[in-house]
């Protein structure tokens, strides 16, 4: 199976970003973490993206804030898939992040998720992956469908609840 990169841009992004390895671990993907910095590692981040598929990445996870530049550089060193996660920043609440990674240029694609949205990203990732994978493909199905059962058992009981009001 395909490795997924995790890239952020900053080691304070951890505590965001750590909520995409327990999805991949929860599907039994495998994954590697890295910092790289758009603007303080460039060539690192850039020779990280030209060298991923070689070293068996499938789909690309990048965090950043404010400029959010990372996941366009990412995007423009790869063809692999590569998924924005912008992050909340407290100058504009993330905001700056969100329209630096869904405003790339033709040609440049960047998958964006919601600000702080790195779970979704995992989840992104994983189906991007289960396209060539029916394993994981069931595996997605069997969550989706927990997820389902999970809502019609809180429906069940909703009216009961409504008492305590």
């Amino acid at each position: 199976m395909k490795k997924v990169a995790i890239v952020m841009g900053s080691d304070s992004d951890l505590a965001v970003m750590a909520k995409a390895v327990k999805v991949l671990e929860g599907y039994e993907i495998p994954y590697e973490v890295h910092v790289y910095s758009a603007h303080r590692t460039p060539q690192q981040a850039a020779d990280f993206a030209k060298n991923a598929k070689d070293n068996g990445f499938g789909v690309i996870i990048a965090g950043a804030g404010m400029a959010a530049a990372l996941a366009g550089v990412l995007a423009a060193n790869t063809t692999l898939p590569v998924i924005g996660v912008p992050l909340k920043s407290a100058v504009l609440e993330g905001t700056d992040a969100l329209l630096a990674t869904v405003m790339m240029p033709s040609g440049i694609p960047v998958a964006t998720v919601a600000i702080d949205g790195s779970k979704n990203a995992a989840y992104l990732a994983a189906e991007i992956l289960a396209v060539g994978d029916e394993a994981l493909s069931e595996k997605i199905a069997e969550d989706r469908k927990a997820q389902s059962e999970a809502v019609l058992k809180k429906d069940a009981g909703i009216s009961e609840r409504l008492k305590e009001f």
